[in-house]
């Protein structure tokens, strides 16, 4: 099933940089991404294996946002 999926991990790191940019040109802050996946994260119930799913893990996303 995982071969299959249309979106993957990658896509979703563009996602969040291209949310990012459109952040900021509306005149927020676009560092409150990482207020918003560390929130994310304590409201998690699970933890996933990053590897498995088509998602970036909330941490690998954080750093991702401070990178950019």
């Amino acid at each position: 099933q995982l071969l299959n999926l249309r979106f993957g991990r990658d896509d979703e790191r563009e996602a969040d940089l291209i949310g990012l940019e459109l952040a900021a040109r509306a005149g927020h802050d676009p560092r409150a991404g990482v207020t918003l996946w560390q929130k994310m994260g304590q409201a998690s119930q699970r933890q996933s294996i990053e590897f498995l799913s088509t998602h970036p893990k909330g941490d690998t996303r954080i750093q991702g946002i401070q990178a950019a």
